[in-house]
């Protein structure tokens, strides 16, 4: 059976438990935890090795039950293995049953049970359970696409950072860990074949944190399912705006969750529920503020380690936002080599309407002189047209834009009609260093093939109405508090 209707098979299943209240994501989260179970026990019994998983707490432990029985050995099971460190840990983190009909478990057990899964290779696994996450992000209902970036823009940006296995890869949003298992495909082929020291040294070279523990299971889940093994913890779940402890790292590769504003919601004594401004006062970045892009990109720049580099998906409103964002520009543009940005086009990500940009930088040493000389921007949005099933971005949308790259030789870029070069002088020159630059003339109001969806096009008026409302907010708060 190949590994798309082994997708089809498994997933079949999730529109009957759909049915009983089981999200998609619901779902996903028990595959996991049987897949687990089940190839734990097909290492000890057709390898021969131990197993990883304590005692009373294993696929012989229920697959043979049913019923109530099935059921509370189950449960029972699930609480065991969410106390274990290291992967098992984080693959079973806050796990608990969601499968409340004993048949319905026993039906997904025989499922799971019906496949020899260590007998696939690993690159099969993988792609089986790329396809389910790929699935889930489909279901808007579920919200899962907020998690998921495109494989052919996780492909390409890592192709033109291309880290080598002697670096350290860290993603502070890591979602379902796709970058981080580009960037271990990538290094693999840049290991020697053979070398098994290399191979094992490559593992412990990645690390991701995200803060909802769901996405942080499905995470380790898919590393483990790719071979990533025998790596006490490369993922976990907290918040990264907290801060990283002091860790630096060699490439930070990151598409940080969509939304500007931060905040957590508060129960009054009076029943009634108020929405508090979460801000981090954080000693080591260069300004206080809400937004959370702008947060994470201040967090980028502290964790990078000299001569670090990055790639890090951003939305349009870091690019031209004043305040605290003017201020972080000038400080990227002065202490990083902040060298290229791709212009992505809209229709390619999950939440309809947004419009965002990938930034490539690197740290580099204190100067009196700024450290960009220039910046190169690419644009991939104007007269672009992509939608997420009738047409969606493939990695050969992304060629062009990987040649003019030139990764590794960026001095031998030439300009063409899409890719330009600003020198710093003109960027700083610029109203609020406002880095929102282009310069093709845009044919779609004359092509009705390249306007966007209504949808689309009614997610960016609430987008437009959102950031109105956001700054006649401001304002009334500053009229509100009065001078001083």
């Amino acid at each position: 059976m190949n590994a798309q209707s082994l997708v089809a098979k498994v997933w079949n299943f999730a529109h009957v438990l759909r049915d009983q209240g089981v999200s998609y994501q619901a779902y996903i989260s028990q595959i996991s935890y049987l897949l687990f179970l089940k190839m734990d026990e097909e290492r000890v019994t057709q390898i021969g090795e131990a197993s990883m998983l304590p005692e009373g707490a294993r696929w012989d432990d229920i697959k043979d039950l049913s019923g109530e029985a099935l059921n509370a050995a189950y449960v029972k099971l699930l609480e065991k293995l969410s106390k274990q460190p290291g992967i098992i840990g984080a693959i079973f983190l806050k796990a608990q049953s969601e499968i409340q009909d004993p048949a319905k478990l026993k039906r997904l057990v025989g499922l799971i049970d019906g496949e020899t899964w260590l007998g696939l290779p690993v690159d099969v696994k993988g792609n089986i359970y790329e396809g389910l996450l790929a699935r889930n992000a489909e279901d808007v209902k579920s919200g899962a696409g907020q998690y998921f970036t495109p494989r052919p823009l996780i492909e390409a940006m890592v192709e033109v950072v291309d880290p080598e296995p002697h670096q350290t890869v860290h993603d502070p949003a890591c979602g379902t860990a796709g970058f981080l298992l580009a960037a271990w495909e990538r290094m693999k082929g840049h290991a020697k074949a053979g070398d098994r020291r290399v191979y094992t040294a490559l593992k412990n070279k990645f690390s991701g944190v995200d803060i909802v523990p769901e996405v942080v299971r499905l995470a380790a889940m898919n590393l483990y399912l790719h071979g990533i093994t025998g790596v006490d913890s490369i993922v976990e779940a907290k918040d990264a705006l907290l801060g990283a402890g002091g860790k630096t790292y060699d490439v930070v590769l990151t598409n940080p969750p969509f939304g500007k504003k931060q905040s957590y919601r508060i129960v009054r004594d009076d029943g009634e529920i108020d929405s508090e401004r979460e801000d981090y006062d954080r000693q080591d970045f260069f300004v206080t503020t809400s937004n959370k892009q702008l947060n994470f990109l201040q967090h980028v720049m502290t964790v990078l380690a000299p001569d670090g580099e990055a790639a890090v998906v951003l939305p349009d409103n870091v690019l031209f936002e004043g305040g605290a964002g003017e201020t972080i520009r000038r400080r990227l543009l002065k202490n990083f080599d902040f060298h290229t940005l791709l212009r992505l086009p809209t229709g390619i990500f999950y939440k309809q309407g947004v419009k965002a940009n990938v930034l490539f930088f690197d740290k580099k040493p204190p100067s009196e002189e700024p450290a960009t000389k220039e910046l190169w921007i690419y644009d991939l949005r104007t007269n672009q047209r992509f939608t997420l099933k009738e047409r969606p971005m493939v990695r050969a949308d992304l060629d062009d834009f990987v040649a003019c790259y030139r990764s590794g030789r960026r001095f031998e870029r030439q300009e063409s009609e899409k890719f330009k070069r600003f020198d710093i002088g003109t960027l700083l020159a610029r109203d609020k260093v406002n880095l929102d630059i282009f310069w093709l003339k845009d044919h779609t109001l004359d092509d009705p093939d390249l306007l966007p969806p209504p949808d689309e096009v009614a997610a960016e008026i609430v987008e437009s109405l959102q950031t109105a409302l956001d700054r006649f907010r401001n304002v009334a708060k500053a009229l509100a508090d009065g001078p001083g």
